[in-house]
């Protein structure tokens, strides 16, 4: 699905592309793209998946947050070839039947207001809290939480959504 997703203007030829592999949201995935390009490019302009944001361009808001591996990375940062073979998950990887409990908290708290950061701070707690696996407290979100910048809502009903979120997760692991 995803390979379909490469607009035509990448039919141009690419002298110094490189040929990645890897999977995305779960789809095995091959993409011609710069070796300049980091894995924010990729995902945002030859995969048109836009839900990572381009904010800062310099790893300083967290708005591109993704996950690599299980581990949240900050896609501006992370050269494309650096996820060459590895599994790369965006907010669009979220999406099922049902919220995760982290999007159903951050809805129920009214957690987001513009909605820029919340991509990144959703891949960011969701990495945060399945390496953990249990219930956390205020200030370990917020210490988990350090690398992405919300201007609108202050923190606490993102950092509520986030802990109300881990103890459900812990809750459903022990069943």
């Amino acid at each position: 699905m995803l390979a379909q997703l490469m607009p035509a203007r990448d039919k141009a030829p690419m002298p110094d592309a490189l040929l990645l592999s890897m999977k995305v949201n779960g789809e095995d995935v091959e993409v011609a793209a710069p070796a300049h390009f980091t894995l924010l490019e990729v995902l945002r302009y030859k995969l048109d998946l836009i839900g990572s944001k381009q904010g800062c361009d310099k790893g300083d808001c967290g708005a591109c947050t993704v996950q690599v591996d299980g581990k949240a990375k900050l896609s501006c940062l992370t050269l494309a070839a650096q996820a060459n073979g590895r599994e790369v998950r965006t907010v669009e990887g979220m999406t099922a039947a049902h919220l995760h409990p982290i999007q159903d908290c951050m809805d129920k708290e009214v957690a987001a207001q513009c909605g820029f950061c919340t991509p990144g701070i959703l891949m960011a707690a969701e990495a945060y809290l399945s390496k953990v696996g249990r219930a956390v407290s205020r200030e370990e979100v917020a210490e988990a939480l350090a690398g992405n910048l919300c201007r609108c809502t202050g923190y606490v009903k993102i950092v509520d959504a986030i802990v109300g979120a881990s103890e459900i997760m812990a809750n459903t692991e022990q069943d």
